[in-house]
């Protein structure tokens, strides 16, 4: 969504933050350093210049030579994994002839301004938030949902705003994470064997042998919920919903009493002075940087056929966009450089991701990145990593210095998430100290090596939820049972996740507090 949004850098929006700093007392509030000058990024000595720029640019242009042979449907000739098998193929056809025929959820326009951004993140001069559920539910679908989602997402935003002193780019996992992939294509219960629950955009999660055949009709039903999941967000972000002068009134009502909810809101009162004082120096309470925000969207990419369906052609650059979410991404499962995935997304416009776990090799991961980036274009493309915090701080050292050796420019995230699954019992679950420790290491592993921690993709609801253990919320092994409404992976709640982002906070203070620091150009 082009909207404004609160601590983007522009023209005006410096001026504003260099204010904000000024009575932000308490925190260092400086830019986030730039890597450490290498024999990389001298050969590429037009790279800060190029994500200074407000103007987008373009990931690569239509006529390059990596898509000489690249079209929309050239995945075809891939093989394409994790696709479910539909017993009917003609309502298939029909329910994609269908979504073709529907308007695009979002525009090429969008996807070149979140571009722009990330390509801030991985400059260190912004820091990319993405959270929201492991998988989207038909069943759970409500207004409410969304907005406490959303409403978590603006509170954890501010406090690494305020705290850490750098605009955030807001991106969902919403409108569009319906499918999952699994690692296993049946599961049995009580002796019972039955196709895999692959997310409500395939099939139902009842543990029912009609419910696991993998129904077309879903995939229309996805496409309308997430048109109106988009359109509610939309609503948000430009209707005063996420306006800064709501700063006190974003608290969820259970969280009132908790100590995240609290120390969230001292931060929020004291923006709301901040904002005070600003409105006394003459800035209008009514310019958009005061009303309104920027929120993005993003999904697994993963279901071959709806993704193709909803991938447009530009009119004012030829290049061809996936219009099914802003930012996509190819999972550990899914990015074999030889399969259908890495070829479809190798071709579209938008700026893409990649997990990688810790069996990534470092010569794989350099010919992967140019594979989707030959461009080397700023923002293109996120590395998200996901190994748990003991592999982490083993496996990604050499990841980041072959990247900064082949002269590659990418975003770097941490997924603490995939890397921490574990049961208990019957329930999955992950700990959030095993969370927190993985965050952890990722900035420990970024501060050594002089590069830049761009960014961090968690799951996460606004819903209070029993599926993580520990954090502030005190949640224990016996509590799982009590709130746990999750159709997939287990998720932080509200209170965990607000909770990380104040732990975020301290860390990209840390960074300011460096001294190795660069103010955000206009």
């Amino acid at each position: 969504m082009i909207l404004s949004q609160v601590g983007t850098v522009g023209l005006n929006r410096l001026s504003l933050r260099e204010q904000f700093c000024n009575v932000a007392s308490g925190y260092a509030c400086k830019s986030r350093p730039v890597r450490r000058v290498t024999l990389a990024s001298q050969r590429h000595g037009d790279y800060v210049n190029a994500v200074s720029a407000e103007a987008p640019v373009l990931p690569f242009t239509k006529d390059a030579e990596h898509l000489e042979k690249w079209s929309k449907s050239s995945w075809r000739k891939r093989k394409a994994h994790q696709q479910p098998e539909y017993p009917e193929q003609e309502r298939l056809v029909e329910a994609i002839a269908e979504i073709n025929r529907m308007p695009p959820l979002v525009f090429a326009g969008e996807c070149r301004t979140l571009q722009a951004r990330l390509a801030k993140c991985a400059a260190g001069e912004s820091f990319m938030l993405t959270g929201g559920d492991c998988a989207e539910s038909f069943s759970q679908f409500s207004a409410d949902r969304i907005r406490d989602a959303f409403r978590v997402m603006l509170q954890m935003s501010v406090v690494m705003m305020f705290g850490g002193g750098v605009p955030v780019v807001k991106v969902g996992r919403m409108a569009g994470q319906f499918a999952k992939p699994r690692s296993s294509g049946s599961e049995t219960i009580d002796g019972v064997s039955l196709p895999s629950y692959r997310g409500d955009i395939i099939n139902g999660p009842e543990f029912t042998e009609k419910a696991r055949v993998p129904d077309p009709s879903r995939l229309v039903k996805a496409y309308n919920q997430s048109a109106a999941t988009l359109n509610l967000l939309r609503g948000f972000s430009t209707g005063g919903y996420a306006g800064l002068a709501r700063v006190t009134q974003w608290n969820l009502d259970f969280m009132d009493n908790s100590d995240e909810g609290k120390a969230y809101l001292d931060v929020a009162q004291r923006v709301k002075e901040a904002i005070q004082f600003m409105n006394a120096s003459g800035l209008s309470a009514n310019h958009p940087i005061m009303t309104e925000t920027e929120f993005f969207v993003s999904h697994e990419c993963l279901l071959m056929d709806y993704e193709e369906a909803l991938t447009r052609q530009d009119s004012t650059t030829g290049l061809w966009y996936d219009c099914s979410g802003h930012f996509l991404w190819c999972g550990e499962r899914t990015r074999q450089l030889d399969a259908a995935h890495v070829e479809f997304m190798r071709g579209i416009g938008n700026p893409i991701g990649v997990k990688v776990s810790d069996k990534m090799d470092p010569n794989d991961l350099v010919t992967m990145i140019h594979s989707f980036n030959p461009e080397n274009t700023p923002g293109r493309l996120a590395v998200i990593v996901r190994m748990g915090q003991e592999k982490l701080r083993a496996k990604l050292p050499a990841l980041v210095q072959a990247v900064e050796r082949a002269g590659q420019t990418v975003t770097w995230i941490c997924d603490p998430m995939h890397g921490n699954t574990e049961s208990c019992g019957s329930y999955k679950t992950r700990r959030y100290e095993n969370i927190r420790a993985e965050v952890e290491a990722f900035f420990d592993v970024h501060e050594e090596l002089g590069t830049v921690p761009g960014g961090i993709h968690l799951e996460m609801t606004g819903d209070n939820v029993t599926e993580c253990i520990g954090g502030g919320a005190s949640i224990e092994e016996t509590d799982l049972s009590s709130r746990y409404h999750t159709h997939c992976d287990p998720r932080l709640n509200a209170e965990q996740a607000l909770e990380m982002s104040f732990y975020v906070a301290s860390r990209l203070r840390k960074l300011c507090s460096s001294g190795v620091c660069k103010v955000p150009q206009s």
